[in-house]
């Protein structure tokens, strides 16, 4: 039984989603007019009472990347100043999570400062999915519960391969954590596609380290974004021998030429969750299969409200 006082906000980011969650703990959404002033501005209004309630405010803050983030921040704002108890943001993709660190003289760290946004605006705690580096978990002076997508991909490999024969890949060395989790779940051996990246969204393949002969490879990784370094990692585990290749990727950008690149490329599946809405021209992509978070999230959101463990959603 859900505890008095939960509500549901959503933005314009992913309402597919936020009403799958909605679903699932049988709370209906919180009508919400959202709209811009001539000049640009977002204009928000919340049509119901949200005084003293427990409320989320479910918004992935996702390409339009800007526009997302302020209507999540303005909602809050709303909220706050009509007395609700506590706020949480659930954004099951955090955007800037990719500078989270100075990669270069004189560069910002955005992650940080969106991190101080969101507190700021007056959200006392952030609900969240594979971040791109678990360490931003620190930039938040408020709790942040950090899911993994692992329990749905687990489910869909288990019906999807022969896990017999399968070797999990990380396209980088960043991602051996990420991968190491599916593949000691299914106790697999691990493989590490080496690459070296001169320039954002640039990348070049130079050697797979581990042996994918004869095997079908799983793919594992948080983000992608214009498909260069997983097709590129895809085509050089088939060069070495691999009997297929699929990715499983949590947060599907899908930017620039992407959609052709996956077509192209000798990829077989790529699993991604909706987190982030796929565009139309994703949806008619045969090698695209999305599969959806709204369980794990509600699941999250149910405990969060209960004050009951999260952790409990690990496998």
């Amino acid at each position: 039984m859900i505890e008095a006082g939960l509500q549901l906000i959503c933005g314009n980011a992913n309402r597919p989603l936020a009403q799958k969650i909605a679903d699932c703990l049988k709370v209906p959404l919180t009508p919400v007019e959202l709209s811009s002033f001539a000049d640009g501005e977002t204009r928000v209004e919340i049509s119901a009472n949200v005084r003293g309630n427990d409320v989320f405010i479910l918004q992935p803050t996702s390409p339009n990347v800007n526009q997302n983030l302020m209507e999540a921040l303005i909602l809050a704002d709303a909220c706050k100043r009509s007395s609700a108890s506590r706020l949480t943001l659930v954004a099951p993709y955090f955007g800037y999570s990719r500078q989270e660190r100075k990669s270069a003289p004189r560069s910002p760290i955005t992650a940080k400062l969106v991190a101080n946004l969101i507190t700021v605006s007056g959200f006392d705690r952030v609900l969240t999915m594979e971040l791109h580096a678990g360490a931003i978990q620190g930039f938040f002076d408020i709790p942040v519960d950090h899911l993994f997508a692992k329990p749905v991909f687990v489910e869909y490999l288990q019906s999807y391969l022969d896990v017999s024969n399968t070797i999990a890949v990380s396209p980088d060395a960043g991602g051996v954590e990420r991968t190491r989790g599916i593949a000691k779940y299914f106790d697999w051996p691990i493989a590490i596609v080496d690459k070296r990246r001169d320039a954002p969204n640039v990348s070049a393949v130079f050697n797979v380290i581990g042996d994918v002969k004869g095997k079908d490879c799983v793919i594992v990784d948080d983000i992608v974004d214009t498909a260069g370094s997983l097709t590129k990692a895809a085509d050089a585990l088939v060069d070495n021998g691999a009997r297929s290749v699929v990715a499983v990727i949590a947060h599907p950008i899908l930017s620039g030429n992407a959609i052709s690149r996956i077509e192209e490329s000798k990829l077989k599946k790529l699993v991604v969750t909706d987190s982030i809405q796929l565009s139309e021209k994703a949806k008619t992509c045969s090698k695209i299969v999305q599969i959806s978070v709204s369980k794990l999230l509600a699941d999250a959101i149910r405990n969060i409200n209960r004050n009951d463990s999260v952790s409990s959603l690990f496998i």
